[in-house]
């Protein structure tokens, strides 16, 4: 993806107060030399920021008369406006080693046997992987395929099968569930339930045998 960017001289607070107003946004890009001040059209960043490849792959930035290939870093975003504060790139090359949370993809999962047989319920606990790897290697997500998922299986983060180059970032001796399988409730039995007729109107319940002595005596 390409994106324009300006050099900007002006630093500080002030400065970057009139950059928003003028519907601009103040960012800067380090790494491999000296941090670069720069500013870019706020609308265009804005719907850029909304694509999932602005974020997980390296980009082509045009700067002057040059284009630098970065990696955003980060952004700032008002606290409930829409309207990006202020935006952090990295420079990379080919040969630059990083670590990148880039999304996960899920496919095949409708036709495996947890889903297909055992008609389970299947739960993407994470939607995105950190992952480790050159520059030029650098996914713009990463597929999973879970059409071998079966009931009750957990899929954790080493189970998964990255291209070569790419390893998932390890902290410590976690090992985060990615994809969880589980086993719908059975429903529960609903008892019939219980008619009760009422009498026919004019048929009353049959008299008891003491009621029908005491009519006896009484006549």
């Amino acid at each position: 993806m390409k994106f324009t960017a300006f050099e900007r001289t002006l630093q500080g607070t002030g400065a970057s107060r009139r950059l928003r107003v003028a519907n601009k946004v103040p960012g800067i890009v380090y790494g491999a030399g000296t941090p670069t001040m720069i500013e870019l059209d706020h609308n265009a960043l804005f719907f850029a920021l909304k694509k999932e490849a602005f974020h997980s792959s390296i980009l082509e930035m045009e700067l002057g008369s040059k284009t630098e290939k970065v990696l955003l870093r980060d952004f700032q975003m008002h606290a409930w406006k829409p309207i990006v504060l202020h935006v952090d790139f990295q420079r990379v090359d080919e040969t630059t080693r990083l670590r990148k949370k880039v999304p996960l993809h899920f496919v095949g999962e409708e036709t495996s046997p947890a889903v297909k047989t055992d008609k389970c319920l299947v739960a993407h606990v994470a939607t995105e992987l950190e992952i480790e790897c050159l520059a030029s290697q650098l996914p713009e997500f990463v597929t999973i395929d879970l059409s071998n998922l079966t009931k009750n299986q957990s899929l954790h983060a080493s189970d998964l099968k990255l291209p070569e180059g790419i390893k998932a970032v390890k902290h410590g001796t976690l090992n985060p569930v990615i994809v969880s399988v589980t086993t719908p409730k059975a429903e529960e039995e609903v008892a019939p339930a219980t008619v009760v007729v009422a009498p026919e109107k004019g048929k009353g319940a049959k008299p008891r045998k003491e009621e029908k002595q005491q009519k006896g005596r009484g006549g």
